[in-house]
């Protein structure tokens, strides 16, 4: 299992189309990714999961990736949660 800590730069945060996308990138490894705020945990993969977080720019997100692609998984999803674009 991989795990990294990351911010949220996204201006508006984890919002809906930032939130299907992390989604989207997710699916597509034969991985399972986990975002975890606080006491909450999400699968990266269910939209729905990612919102009931509240990511709002500035949050600490620790990210964590298990799976035969979880590797890969992780850098490019880390590399969309550091993106500054909505």
């Amino acid at each position: 299992m991989l795990k990294e800590k990351v911010i949220i730069e996204n201006e508006l945060g984890l919002h809906a189309r930032p939130a299907a996308k992390l989604a989207e990138v997710a699916r597509r490894f034969k991985a399972r990714v986990y975002l975890k705020k606080g006491s909450r945990t999400a699968e990266a993969s269910s939209i729905l999961d990612v919102l009931t977080l509240a990511c709002q720019k500035g949050s600490t997100v620790e990210i964590w990736a298990e799976g035969e692609e979880a590797e890969r998984a992780l850098k490019e999803i880390i590399t969309l949660l550091r993106s500054k674009a909505p």
